[in-house]
């Protein structure tokens, strides 16, 4: 495959890669398809570069026949070829990142990497910030990053470990001392891969099941995150001594991961109490086979001898007394001069034995694990230099605060209409309410606070409770049982999705009540270990949240179980459904306004917000990169902590090699050191004149969203039948059903599909639609308010990482594509009408968007970027054309073709993989 590949001299590299794996894939298809697979593929590729470059009416008529006559059999194979070659592009790309950040490390330190750990720790010393501003600043940091089980990871593991290795030998090639016959191995070693690659089925054969998906998860863990992230923590060490060498340092671990794997039950029916429970087991598993891997390394390095050292009195006591108690003889360590490999051993079996959960000699609890390690630290600085770091002991204590006995903390997510449910069956049987989900709010929480303040539990024992409800008590029994087994930090949050009033959470207190997570006691004091955290996801949600969340902190029983959390709360924001309610500006200004007023007012009660945000993925579900979504926040609100989503595409994209995972998390820690060092220092945080201009904007962009997709009466007809919305439903990408309940109704679709189904259709309309008449009828209403934006892009983190992902948006959506899907809606007034409605809207918002940022073209500010989506485009032309074509003759026909369905599957995954958020 030939690649046609111009940019800028700093890519030369990635283009030189580029081109040695088309031509290897140009190989392997003359090989396995012959001539004519080759040549129809250089054609038809061909064709899509020439009008890219220039529309050619002509030659878009020749492409159109070309597609349409190929032979089914050929078909499926120039599929692949496209699809394949995304994958390899991916690799290339992935490993040009990592080339890129290793250029920086050898050069000067003139030349720090922007975003890097080191870059940001010296300019906070060149602007002369003080060190215990500083101090203060890291006290307060935290960020956790929740992956989560949302189908949108299109690429099958066995591809994703071919990338892997496919980047890795890349690297190889990069060695300045290679000799020829190395050379030569890599590239062989590389043909294999890419063949391989070619070889391996890339769809599922069936969905995966939720264990699937927690294994999925682990292996990032397993592979880069149990590395990566006390790395993270001991750049900023390391950075902070060398700026400031005459500090002492205490950096505490302010970067973690959580999971929904396993606990997000909104939904997905196959997510039960024994599903999560195993998931708590797979956990612990993994993280105690890491540790026991680590101790093996340690004890083969800790041959220090008595007859040459004097380690502590401490360590000698407790190794004699250990040995005792725990190992018996046979392993036992023979050398007895040898004490830190005598602990090790203890240390190795008692981690042996917490696997077999083995109470008698296991460890109990991470923090007695912890001690042996920090006694073994304390004992051999007596021995060698508190200038030369024991990193690898250093690292595993580091390991041990992230990580526990727990791996990562498991959150549990479900629908307020759920507990509901389960409370109003509860009450009928005790006869306190005969229909509860009937009743008022306010008498709602009259119940349930009275019921919050009765020592004396509701649940009838052996009454005979529907399944639903059953599962439901058993969930609270689960999470007591958690807490005992494996620590408060394994689950420590209950998400409630939609939630719409105060009774939503009061009422999972009283589920919590009654599995014993929140006790009232005889005397009146309260224990409570669970975290009630509302999920405010539509814009309705996002107006009442402030208003809710201020009625929860005035009641006094919610205040007293606030305290003995300390005071914190957590509060989710989902952007995917907030979105798809209202489109992408009004919901990203609305969760912005929110976080705003919700932080002022918990403010005012001294309690400590932690927000919560649900985005991720594509650009519509707030995508983008990590460093800017951060950056796109209230500034106050990084005080008391951030967790942020990361879902589907985005664990491979950031995760799947160490280094990209490294940069990805530097990034990230860079952001909010320099943001929160602002908020520290009390600086004045926005211009009202901005907050004025993006509230009329978002009125009438919210208007133009509204007409489209809730008060036009064919637009679901497009949706539909405009999109391959249908045909994702069959790519086997994740455990849970495409709709709420299973329903065909447009609120019960989940916002994931939603996005899917536009982004394949390359229309992309959650990621942009309604931006532009929102800003263009701003900019129209006064001639000085176009100055206002500009001034608002250049100095407002949050306006500029709007417009940027409003221009990516548009850059990676296609109207000559979308047309062709347009034309799949059955009665063409409608597709007519409703594609001139869309297509005028992206032409207003991409004038718009370059008048606001002074770009020429869109992503002129990123040509990295910019770089990465042209040299995908002709690639994922080809695969549109054929996916509207394969689409007409499904449709066309009266009963299910398999085949034909597989072709169009391998479009989607191939689309999939094309386009991917990049950068």
């Amino acid at each position: 495959m030939v690649l046609d590949i111009q940019s800028n001299d700093s890519t030369l590299p990635l283009r030189r890669d580029v081109k040695m794996l088309g031509n290897i894939l140009g190989e392997i298809l003359v090989y396995n398809g012959g001539s004519e697979l080759y040549e129809k593929v250089e054609n038809i590729r061909l064709m899509c570069k020439d009008l890219r470059d220039s529309f050619d009416r002509n030659i878009y008529d020749v492409l159109k026949k070309v597609i349409s006559s190929l032979d089914p059999k050929l078909r499926k194979q120039v599929i692949r070829a496209f699809a394949v070659y995304f994958h390899l592009i991916n690799a290339a790309e992935q490993n040009h990142r990592i080339r890129r950040r290793r250029e920086y490390q050898m050069t000067e330190d003139a030349n720090r990497q922007p975003g890097s750990i080191e870059s940001t720790v010296h300019t906070l010393r060149e602007n002369g910030v003080r060190p215990d501003i500083i101090q203060d600043v890291l006290s307060k940091l935290s960020l956790e990053l929740v992956i989560t089980a949302h189908p949108t990871e299109a690429t099958k593991r066995s591809i994703l470990e071919l990338q892997k290795r496919i980047a890795g030998l890349l690297n190889q090639l990069d060695h300045p001392l290679l000799s020829k016959k190395e050379k030569k191995r890599i590239e062989e070693s590389l043909y294999n891969e890419v063949a391989a690659l070619w070889q391996t089925d890339e769809l599922r054969d069936r969905k995966p099941t939720v264990i699937d998906e927690v294994r999925n998860g682990l292996y990032y863990f397993e592979q880069t995150l149990f590395d990566v992230l006390p790395d993270i923590h001991r750049e900023v060490e390391e950075s902070l001594e060398d700026a400031y060498p005459d500090e002492t340092w205490k950096v505490p671990t302010f970067l973690k991961f959580g999971s929904w794997i396993g606990g997000d039950r909104d939904g997905n029916p196959f997510v039960t109490a024994d599903i999560t429970w195993e998931t708590l087991l797979l956990q612990r598993g993994l993280v105690l086979k890491k540790y026991k891997s680590v101790l093996v390394e340690l004890m083969k390095r800790f041959s220090h001898s008595t007859n040459r050292v004097a380690v502590s009195t401490e360590l000698l006591e407790t190794v004699q007394r250990d040995e005792e108690e725990y190992l018996p003889e046979e392993k036992r360590w023979t050398v007895a001069e040898e004490p830190y490999r005598r602990k090790f051993a203890v240390m190795i079996e008692r981690i042996r034995q917490a696997e077999e959960n083995s109470v008698s000699t296991g460890y109990k609890e991470p923090a007695e694990f912890l001690r042996d390690l920090e006694m073994i630290k304390r004992s051999v600085y007596q021995h060698h230099s508190h200038k030369h770091e024991l990193k690898m002991l250093e690292k595993l204590i580091r390991q041990v605060k992230l990580f526990g006995f727990h791996l990562a903390t498991l959150d549990i997510r479900n629908h307020s209409g759920e507990h509901e449910a389960a409370i109003a069956e509860i009450l009928q049987k005790v006869m306190i309410a005969e229909d509860y989900r009937s009743l008022e709010e306010e008498q709602k929480q009259e119940i349930l606070q009275k019921l919050l303040r009765d020592p004396r539990p509701v649940l009838l024992l052996h009454e005979d409770y529907s399944q639903e409800t059953q599962e439901m008590i058993r969930v609270f029994q689960l999470i007591r049982e958690a807490h005992r087994e494996f620590g408060k930090d394994s689950i420590s949050v209950y998400l409630v999705s939609m939630a719409e009033s105060e009774s939503d959470l009061l009422e999972v207190l009283l589920l919590a009540k009654e599995a014993g997570i929140y006790r009232l006691h005889s005397d009146g004091t309260v224990e409570s270990d669970l975290n009630v955290a509302p999920l405010l996801e539509t814009i309705d949600d996002l107006i009442s949240g402030p208003r809710i969340m201020e009625n929860l902190f005035n009641m006094p029983l919610y205040r007293e179980h606030l305290n003995k959390l300390g005071n914190r709360q957590e509060i989710m924001l989902g952007y995917s459904d907030g979105s798809k309610d209202g489109g992408t500006l009004t919901a990203n200004w609305k969760l912005y306004n929110a976080q705003v007023e919700i932080h002022r007012m918990a403010k005012k009660h001294s309690i400590r917000l932690k927000f919560f945000h649900g985005r991720g993925g594509s650009l519509g579900r707030g995508g983008g990169p990590l460093n800017r979504s951060l950056l796109s926040q209230p500034a106050e609100t990084f005080g008391d902590g951030i967790k942020i989503t990361e879902q589907g595409e985005v664990l491979s994209s950031r995760y799947l090699l160490k280094d990209i995972a490294y940069r990805s998390l530097e990034q990230a820690t860079s952001t909010m050191l320099e943001v929160a060092r602002h908020v520290t220092a009390d600086q004045e945080l926005r211009d009202p004149r901005f907050e004025k201009a993006i509230e009329e904007i978002s009125a009438a962009s919210y208007a133009k969203y509204q007409s489209l997709v809730f008060e036009d009466q064919d637009f679901l007809t497009y949706f539909n039948q405009a999109t391959p919305l249908n045909e994702v439903s069959k790519l086997n990408i994740g455990s849970r059903p495409s709709a709420r309940k299973n329903s065909a109704k447009f609120e019960n679709l989940r916002a994931i599909p939603w996005v899917f189904a536009w982004t394949q259709s390359r229309q992309l309309l959650p990621g942009w639609y309604a931006a532009g008449t929102g800003l263009e009828s701003f900019v129209t209403a006064k001639g000085e308010n176009l100055a206002l934006l500009q001034e608002m892009y250049e100095k407002w983190p949050f306006f500029r990482s709007t417009i940027d992902n409003l221009q990516m948006a548009l850059t990676k959506a296609d109207i000559t594509t979308a047309k062709e899907y347009a034309a799949l809606v059955e009665d063409s007034t409608i597709g007519t009408r409703i594609f001139k409605n869309i297509k005028d809207e992206y032409k207003r918002t991409k004038k718009i968007l370059l008048a606001i940022s002074g770009d020429s073209e869109l992503l002129d500010h990123a040509p990295n970027i910019k770089d990465s989506v042209k040299r995908r485009n002709p690639y994922v032309d080809p695969l549109n054309f054929i996916q509207v074509e394969l689409i007409k003759e499904l449709r066309s026909k009266e009963e299910v073709d398999d085949e034909l369905m597989t072709q169009v599957l391998l479009t989607i995954s191939g689309i999939a993989a094309g386009l991917r958020n990049t950068g």
